[in-house]
């Protein structure tokens, strides 16, 4: 059952009160690889120029990743340079180079057409759009997109989301998407456009799984220490689309459980720059950051208030 990711894969500029990385590997592809691919394998969709280091992504082909759908083109790799302020919450973007991605028309290896989970990165609504007509039988689709899509693209997005059975959006992405400013009423209009699933991304305070009949919150990781937050929701994506890959179920507890796993993995993600953090992490660590998550969120009621309540 692959796993298939078509986004960026980039060089990083960036710069946190505890540091500065330059040219650190970075795109959604990267982030959502090296997170997916400690649960499942990974099938890579994406441009490079020919002045990116491809051996750097060596540790994602030991853990059978395939990268044989990026293409290196002549031209220079997508770069993006920022700083975050000192709480990490906000960032001022120094500089945007698309380069080679600025021409990225994503096409399927023939052996990534028969992908049963998609993840479409954050591209323009229209290229999601042309790698779904590539894939041929998808058993789940999930989106992502930014506010950039959503004021000059909105009806190809709203389109795309017709073909799409999980969106991943921050809060006031989906404020804006929606016009709702109630995230639950926002969660329900997106859903009434075509997802069945919807993501909603608060940063540190954690994320919401709306689902057709429950909701599911899990919350933020408290970490003593947060170096670099660029490429938590991509790791956040990486996790939980690896898990149900892993697992080969959509059913609610799986679909709970995976974001448990996405959170931990954007936790890892923040606590060194770029995808060092992701590189050496081990089975053990993951298992004991999800049983502290466990911990974290389990309650039972008093029984004298089960019995008032019944």
């Amino acid at each position: 059952m692959s796993l298939l990711v078509v986004g960026s894969v980039a060089l990083d500029t960036v710069e946190t009160p505890f540091g500065r990385a330059v040219d650190a590997l970075g795109g959604s592809a990267t982030y959502f690889s090296a997170a997916a691919s400690l649960f499942h394998p990974v099938q890579v969709v994406a441009v490079v120029g020919d002045d990116y280091p491809l051996e750097g992504l060596d540790f994602l082909r030991t853990r059978g990743v395939d990268l044989s759908g990026i293409a290196r083109k002549p031209g220079e790799s997508f770069r993006w340079s920022g700083v975050y302020s000192y709480d990490l919450n906000t960032r001022e973007t120094l500089e945007t180079r698309l380069g080679v991605f600025a021409e990225f028309e994503p096409e399927l290896p023939p052996s990534f057409r028969e992908a049963r989970w998609v993840f479409l990165g954050n591209i323009d609504p229209e290229l999601q759009w042309h790698v779904l007509d590539q894939v041929r039988a998808p058993r789940l689709v999930a989106c992502d997109t930014m506010n950039l899509w959503i004021d000059i693209k909105r009806d190809a997005l709203l389109k795309l989301l017709s073909r799409v059975n999980l969106l991943l959006v921050n809060d006031a992405e989906a404020r804006q998407l929606s016009g709702e400013h109630n995230l639950l009423r926002a969660a329900r209009w997106i859903q009434r456009q075509g997802p069945e699933y919807v993501i909603v991304k608060k940063g540190e305070h954690g994320a919401i799984l709306f689902m057709p009949g429950s909701i599911f919150f899990a919350p933020g990781y408290p970490l003593e220490e947060v170096f670099d937050p660029t490429g938590a929701g991509d790791s956040f994506a990486g996790g939980f689309m690896g898990w149900l890959a892993h697992a080969d179920s959509t059913e609610p507890d799986e679909m709970r459980r995976a974001m448990i796993y996405g959170s931990a993995l954007g936790s890892f993600a923040v606590e060194r720059f770029s995808v060092e953090r992701l590189v050496g992490i081990d089975a053990a660590e993951i298992a004991q950051r999800v049983s502290a998550f466990r911990d974290m969120t389990a309650f039972q009621c008093h029984e004298s208030m089960e019995a008032h309540a019944g």
